[in-house]
């Protein structure tokens, strides 16, 4: 069964990767969060990569913090219904596979949990958000008021084939008083 699941998950990884490739350089990614961890195929998948992973598993799903601890892995559970202590970091990944979804069930907006991503985010960090299409649109729409911007948009390579994969990049804010052009 892992076999199988981590050939699914190094394609994923590869294909995230090849999404990210125009703006990601050697060092660009070390802090990384799954944030919907499950049996953290994801930081397993990244192990030949140079990055810390964070494996969240969701409170009120399977209790498999155990598993991802039986990897070799670090992780914890979280309602993200809350905000989550990151203290003493940020990321430079975050990583939320049908996170979004996960709320509609909930009595929690999607607008609390995209400010509590901008927060974990570091500037320039980037965010794939995994999802079903109507989510991807609805997070689209909130982009320019986070000051996100889109790096590419792909199909799944999954076997359900109604998700689709947004990956976007958090901008350095800066003010026109925060740089000095007369030097």
């Amino acid at each position: 069964m892992f076999e199988k699941d981590m050939e699914t998950w190094q394609r994923r990884v590869e294909h995230y990767w090849n999404l990210m490739s125009p703006k990601v350089t050697s060092n660009t990614l070390r802090n990384v969060m799954d944030m919907k961890a499950n049996m953290g195929s994801f930081a397993a998948a990244l192990r030949g990569k140079d990055v810390w992973v964070m494996n969240v598993v969701p409170h009120d799903g399977p209790s498999t913090l155990r598993i991802v601890y039986d990897r070799g892995l670090i992780g914890t559970t979280h309602d993200w219904c809350e905000s989550f202590s990151t203290y003493p970091r940020t990321y430079d990944l975050l990583h939320a596979w049908t996170v979004f979804s996960d709320l509609e069930k909930r009595d929690c907006g999607p607008e609390d949990l995209l400010l509590e991503m901008d927060r974990m985010l570091r500037p320039t960090g980037f965010i794939i958000i995994h999802d079903k299409q109507i989510v991807i649109d609805y997070v689209k729409k909130y982009l320019a008021a986070l000051h996100w911007e889109t790096v590419a948009t792909a199909d799944s390579i999954s076997d359900d084939g109604n998700e689709v994969i947004l990956v976007i990049q958090k901008k350095l804010w800066l003010t026109t008083g925060s740089v000095d052009t007369d030097q």
